[in-house]
This record gives C-alpha cells, structure tokens and sequence, in this order.
C-alpha cells in the first residue's frame, strides 16, 4: 500500500482559546492530539496507520516582542510552549502583535499568512491529508481552494468551554471535521491522552 502524508496546520489563537477553555485544570497533550490524528485518519479512511505519516505541521500566531513580552512575565512561558512544539516537530511561525491608540492588541495579517502557506505547502508538498485546527470563518475559502487540488481538507476543533466558537461555515466546507467535543463525549478515555 502507498504511503499517505498529512499536513498539520495550527492557528495558534484557536489553539489557546482549547487551552483557556480547560480553565487552567488541563492543557492540550499536543504529542497526543498529533497521534490521536493519525489514527483517526486511518480509521475513517481504512487505512493501515504504518501507512499514515505527518510529514509537516505548522502552527501560526501574534506575539509580543522581548521587551513587552518580559514587562507581562511571559518570557519563561512563551519559550516552554515553543520547546514543546520543538519536540513535537512542529514548526513555528510568528508575527509581531501590534498596539492600537487604545492600548489594545492586534494580531494583523495572521490569518492570512496561515492560508496563504496552508495552500502554497499543499500545492508543493501534494500532501493527501490536510488538518485544519482552527475556528475561523475566514478559512472558509482555504478549505475550498485545498479541495480544489483534490486534497482531504479534514476540520479539528475542540471547545471545552462550549462557547460555540467554530464557523458554520468552515465545518459545511471541509471534507470531514473531527468535533472533539463529540468524540470525547464518545470516549471519555480520550481526554487522559489528549490532555496533561
């Protein structure tokens, strides 16, 4: 049997909102959602999961710069979080959070960036499988142009705090979506692997 690739694309914004949904008394197991992936790919596609591989997975978002970061006491934080996406291969991208007049924060062009490598990485790498772990309505049309290269565009979301934060419209547009809340709700055995 010819092997399969999958690409793994994370918007870390959704990724920490999974996060804040646990309310502190858990955080997402990432080795664990990764194999979690792999095998349910092989299971809903019939596949042999020797047969299965993640050849790229990439995760996305704003963050501050050194000095801010340190005025918040994130620094510590922020690099521990980036040592667990190095053991798990995963590959990092950030962009500087900007300020608006108010003070507030701005994650700007993000969500563009995630889309625009998403599709370029699958035009190149031909992956059979893409996983998006995002909520956002804006990655509507990115799951359409990926079915367009007759790729797999599979969904994976997850809101512990069901706060209904996934777009209606993103879950009508991917091939397939794994809705982690129903799963688990499935199997609650999941959670101790999916979960630290």
């Amino acid at each position: 049997m010819e092997n399969k690739s999958i690409g793994v694309f994370i918007d870390g914004g959704y990724y920490a909102k999974i996060n804040e949904g646990f309310d502190n008394t858990r955080k997402v197991n990432l080795k664990g959602l990764l194999s979690f992936i792999t095998g349910r790919i092989a299971k809903e596609e019939n596949l042999e999961r020797k047969h299965l591989y993640i050849t790229e997975c990439h995760y996305y978002r704003g963050r501050y710069r050194a000095d801010e970061a340190r005025s918040r006491n994130l620094l510590l934080e922020e690099r521990k979080f980036e040592d667990m996406l190095i053991e798990n291969d995963v590959i990092f991208h950030y962009k500087h959070l900007r300020t608006n007049p108010q003070g507030g924060v701005i994650e700007k062009g993000v969500d563009t960036w995630f889309a625009l490598d998403t599709y370029e990485l699958t035009l190149f790498r031909e992956f059979d499988y893409v996983v998006l772990i995002s909520g956002d309505a804006d990655h509507e049309m990115l799951a359409r142009k990926l079915k367009a290269l007759k790729t797999h565009v599979i969904l994976l979301t997850w809101d512990p705090a069901n706060t209904a934060s996934t777009s209606r419209f993103l879950k009508e547009e991917v091939c397939t979506h794994f809705d982690m809340n129903s799963i688990i709700a499935e199997d609650s055995s999941l959670l101790k692997m999916l979960t630290v």
